[in-house]
């Protein structure tokens, strides 16, 4: 998602309407991510291919929450939601 919000800005800056071409992909693959780490959160992705080990942070406790229980994988998806439909939106009024 970082590297989006500088292309982001700088398509904005640039008034650069075909943004959605070199974005819209990246944003799809961070959706990708964002999915199949909440399906981790959720807990539908089995135990063995877990990124997160015992060493390192939690990918599912209380700490991946915000707002008093938004989980953060849930949050990343919507928003990487959100940039979609705005990309395509853009690529609909530009044709």
């Amino acid at each position: 998602m970082f590297p989006l919000t500088v292309i982001l800005a700088i398509a904005c800056f640039h008034s650069d309407f075909k943004v959605w071409r070199y974005a819209l992909p990246l944003a799809a693959l961070g959706a990708l991510f964002a999915l199949a780490h909440s399906l981790l959160y959720v807990g539908l992705i089995p135990q063995p291919i877990q990124p997160c080990t015992a060493t390192g942070p939690s990918c599912s406790g209380a700490g991946m929450t915000i707002f008093g229980g938004l989980p953060l994988p849930f949050l990343a998806l919507g928003i990487f939601a959100a940039i979609i439909v705005m990309l395509l939106l853009i690529r609909r009024r530009t044709r």
